[in-house]
């Protein structure tokens, strides 16, 4: 499944290639959030030329709408949306433990209610394995369990051990099974118990290893440390996903420790709110600021919006509430995204990402621009 290519000579940071039924894509990679089987306000033509190779999205969201039997019919759930690459579908484990008042946890499953219409539903290991043989998925994500940032030890051990139960569950209802199928690697912040997690995950062998539960809280330090500790126990000819990782200094961040694949809903989440990323840091493109502002987002960036509109004109359709700015703000966050991937996969290849890294860090403020 996976590919090393080159593997930077000052870093971690390697380059690579995963192949899947429906094509490859190259790694490091950043994976377009289409949660309810869209990228919220983009044709997946829009997303394709802003040159994603992989999109993400959530087998319990479309499992709830519009259920699997009308994509089955559809002919998969690359029909059904009209996306011919790879899609990689999320468990939903995540937004089933954000349902904490509304689900309980058993050995042999999950029970919970439907955020929708309140119908409860229980589903076990082997169904979302089922369901995501359904979707058709390339890469699929066993159910496992998360816990909230901060945790106490106890809870967390019992976290993990449920996750690598239903991993091993899953595992063996996914066998003959043409999509890949990656352990999710839990533990909270306890070293000994993600470090245990890894070990037992990697025993069971899986196509790839996601990091889970980061992104729920933590420092972006300690996020950093778990990545370091967990990165090392995955084996070299396997791919290595985290989870949920989605600021351009974490990704960085990240791909220096060795990390491959990454998603968030940041690029749209942020573009439908009003702020762009740019190389210099984020943009409140409403701030009077920018009334007269007629440069573009981002000089550097050759997205559409870049080349076409000035921020003045982005600021006037998100203050007169036209859906045109939205649009256009979430396409040049996607763009900026995966542009930010070519350029990491770019000085990989050159063994210069550690430069690219200093740089990078320098001319980018987390902070609000002016």
């Amino acid at each position: 499944m996976y590919t090393l290519i080159h593997q930077d000579k000052n870093s971690k940071a390697r380059l690579g290639k995963i192949t899947t039924a429906h094509g490859d894509f190259d790694t490091p990679a950043f994976m377009t959030v289409g949660t309810h089987a869209t990228v919220k306000g983009l044709t997946f033509q829009q997303v394709q030329d802003a040159g994603a190779q992989i999109v993400l999205s959530n087998a319990y969201h479309v499992f709830l709408r519009p259920g699997t039997e009308v994509i089955k019919k559809a002919g998969g759930l690359h029909k059904f949306m009209g996306w011919d690459k790879p899609i990689l579908t999320d468990s939903g484990g995540y937004q089933i433990f954000s349902l904490a008042l509304f689900r309980k946890l058993h050995d042999h499953g999950v029970e919970f209610q439907s955020h929708i219409d309140g119908l409860k539903h229980f589903l076990t290991p082997e169904d979302v394995i089922r369901i995501q043989e359904t979707l058709g998925s390339d890469i699929m994500m066993p159910l496992d369990e998360c816990v909230q940032y901060p945790c106490i030890k106890d809870q967390a051990k019992v976290a993990m051990e449920r996750t690598i139960d239903w991993a091993k569950i899953s595992k063996k209802a996914h066998q003959g099974n043409p999509g890949k199928l990656f352990g999710i690697i839990q533990g909270a912040t306890f070293e000994d118990l993600r470090l245990e997690c890894a070990k037992r995950l990697v025993d069971l062998d899986f196509d790839g290893y996601s990091i889970g539960g980061v992104s729920v809280g933590e420092s972006s330090n300690l996020i950093y440390n778990i990545i370091d500790l967990v990165v090392g126990q995955i084996p070299a000819n396997k791919p290595r996903y985290a989870m949920g990782i989605g600021y351009p200094f974490d990704i960085v961040e990240a791909v220096e420790r060795g990390v491959d694949m990454f998603d968030c809903v940041i690029p749209t989440r942020y573009g439908r709110n009003g702020t762009a990323f740019t190389s210099s840091g984020k943009i409140i493109i409403r701030n009077a600021a920018y009334i007269e502002d007629f440069k573009s987002l981002d000089p550097k960036c050759s997205c559409y919006t870049c080349k076409n509109f000035s921020r003045a004109y982005l600021r006037h359709l998100f203050n007169a509430k036209e859906m045109l700015g939205l649009v256009l703000l979430s396409l040049h966050n996607v763009y900026f995204f995966l542009d930010l991937m070519r350029q990491i996969r770019a000085v990989i290849k050159e063994d210069k990402f550690s430069q690219f890294k200093q740089m990078f860090l320098l001319n980018y403020n987390n902070q609000i621009c002016a």
